[in-house]
């Protein structure tokens, strides 16, 4: 869509409920099936093994197939590093279903089909005079799949990306459209649902006035100084993020992204021990700054700041593995300490970790459900072997303080362990069963760490 025939559509304000119904269509519909011998995820280390990938453009297209097919996951932008939007059958592809619907100036609702991207609508959103609160790393991904596994940005006050999710539509296992809101009283089970409850056709987000950030960067933090200052330092800007490779006592980047709207003063050179970037950094610090969101406090719109990465550009680094454990705040510095003890294992087969914080949320499935959480995140070279090795010795020295994966990317916690550390995860498991009694968007992932 273009900016022109976005800000057409966003000139008629909605009323009645959120989201807008789809009218039937009495002309055929023609579904794209697509086979190919090898599809594989997006950083290439898990290769899909469902036989069929369906294509639909129209939300009657994924209604038709809901209902025909057996065994069937929806994929999106296809960034999770396991097995979750697999299928021992059919995988049902958002990739066409990529529209915006809608926005209410009045409500600062925003609708977008599940498969449209971040990066697809945010300069055309901040035109129209508006902004979303928070962004992950990434503007790559698409809405619906980030806000089914809980994935965030960062900030003391921002929580992850689900909870600007104002409502969803999807279809249900007998093919019949669903809207649930935030007065349903499902709601905080099924917007992190790990895709256990149907095919999300649509996302409605609450949006804000558009907004400003700068972002600052600051080099080698000594690690003795993040542990005496972690909150100060971590609450020191909109969005804070520390990048580590684990070595020599050290984080070796501070990436501070803060809102011009409030106080945005110069930092200085010095932020406690560490000093002020003088060129743009990538937070691998052998690779170029140039894929990179703009640093050296130059203001710009919220959707190139609050990125790590730009749109037109490789994400990350591409050829990767990824893992990510949530602790509650409070024990965040034992945490990282404790990993720490771990960097002469770690360092070899690490690109670069980044430590955030992310505020409490109310939905089942979420890694920071009431719990103001700290995220360590690993990127990993693409070394499946010594990663897969590593991931429970990291595990293990943050169990104590329950830890929590990221449900999209790498993990080997036990899954009886796993469900002692949600406490509504028996009702979101007796609510999937209800919703999917057939078990039509099963597979081994869910059969393994929900059934």
């Amino acid at each position: 869509m273009t900016r022109k025939e976005f800000l057409k559509i966003t000139s008629v304000a909605m009323t009645g409920s959120m989201m807008i119904p789809w009218a039937c269509s009495s002309k055929e519909t023609r579904v794209e099936e697509i086979k190919e011998e090898i599809r594989k995820n997006w950083a290439g280390n898990y290769t899909y093994q469902a036989k069929n990938l369906y294509e639909p453009q129209t939300v009657e297209e994924v209604q038709e197939l809901v209902l025909k097919l057996s065994k069937q996951k929806a994929l999106g932008s296809t960034h999770c590093f396991n097995d979750i939007a697999d299928s021992p059958e059919n995988q049902i592809s958002t990739k066409k279903l990529n529209k915006v619907v809608s926005l209410d100036k009045e409500k600062k609702i925003l609708t977008v089909e599940s498969g449209a991207r971040y990066g697809d609508f945010a300069e055309e959103l901040d035109a129209a005079g508006f902004a979303l609160a928070n962004l992950a790393s990434l503007p790559h991904i698409t809405v619906a799949g980030a806000c089914a596994t809980a994935t965030h940005g960062s900030g003391v006050k921002n929580g992850n990306l689900a909870t600007q999710v104002a409502g969803i539509e999807l279809v249900t296992p007998s093919g019949e459209l669903m809207t649930i809101d935030q007065n349903h009283p499902d709601f905080p089970a099924m917007v992190v649902g790990l895709g256990a409850f149907g095919i999300i056709t649509k996302v409605s987000l609450k949006v804000e006035d558009t907004f400003q950030v700068r972002q600052d960067v600051f080099l080698n933090l000594p690690l003795a100084s993040m542990e005496k200052n972690f909150e100060e330092i971590m609450s020191s800007g909109y969005s804070v993020s520390l990048f580590t490779d684990w070595t020599n006592k050290n984080i070796s980047e501070v990436w501070v992204k803060r809102r011009v709207d409030s106080n945005s003063e110069d930092l200085g050179n010095d932020f406690f021990g560490a000093i002020a970037a003088t060129k743009n950094m990538h937070p691998i610090q052998a690779l170029s700054a140039e894929p990179c969101s703009e640093q050296m406090g130059v203001p710009g719109p919220w959707y190139n700041r609050l990125p790590h990465f730009k749109m037109g550009f490789t994400p990350s680094a591409g050829e990767e593995l990824q893992s990510e454990f949530f602790i509650p705040r409070s024990n965040a510095v034992k945490g990282i300490l404790a990993v720490e003890k771990l960097n002469a294992e770690i360092s070899p087969q690490l690109l670069v970790t980044e430590i955030r914080t992310i505020a409490s949320d109310n939905f089942w499935m979420s890694p920071c459900y009431h719990q103001d959480s700290v995220s360590i995140h690993f990127t990993w070279k693409q070394n499946p072997t010594e990663v897969m090795a590593l991931i429970p010795k990291i595990e293990e020295v943050l169990a104590p303080f329950s830890v929590k994966p990221h449900w999209g990317k790498l993990f080997k916690v036990n899954p009886a362990t796993l469900h002692q550390r949600y406490t509504k995860f028996p009702e979101f498991l007796a609510l999937a069963k209800q919703y999917d009694p057939s078990g039509k968007f099963r597979n081994a992932y869910l059969d393994l760490n929900i059934y």
